[in-house]
């Protein structure tokens, strides 16, 4: 197994944990807003991951324009996924970080960049 196969699969378990936890054990315990913004979040870190698998499962993952692609998507989930997921529930562990909510926009122009990315690829014809 390689190391990409490894994230993909270690980020696709964090993502059905992280959302079946803010499904049924924060969900008591996040107001509306901040639900909206943890779905949010499990909704983008996943469909990243099945973007990443299908680039896996092509065998096309070594290609410069797909790696660069995966690379983006794991930073972006990182940073989109991870600053909401924190935003959404710091008040649970009297966390204090100011000024984190820059991080998510970041995040969504690398996971944006992920995808616009692409529009360079050229699937060999021969």
């Amino acid at each position: 197994m390689n190391n990409k196969t490894k994230i993909v699969a270690v980020l696709g378990a964090l993502a059905v944990g992280i959302g079946a936890f803010g499904a049924h054990g924060l969900k008591p315990h996040l107001d509306q807003s901040q639900l909206e913004a943890f779905k949010t979040a499990s909704f983008y870190h996943f469909i990243h991951i099945i973007a990443m698998l299908i680039f896996l499962i092509s065998g096309k993952a070594d290609h410069k324009v797909i790696n660069t692609s995966f690379w983006l998507f794991l930073i972006g989930i990182m940073l989109f996924s991870g600053s909401l997921y924190t935003l959404s529930t710091k008040h649970l562990y009297g966390w204090d970080i100011p000024n984190i909510g820059f991080i998510t926009p970041i995040g969504g122009i690398v996971l944006l960049a992920g995808w616009i990315n692409l529009l360079r690829y050229r699937q060999d014809l021969g």
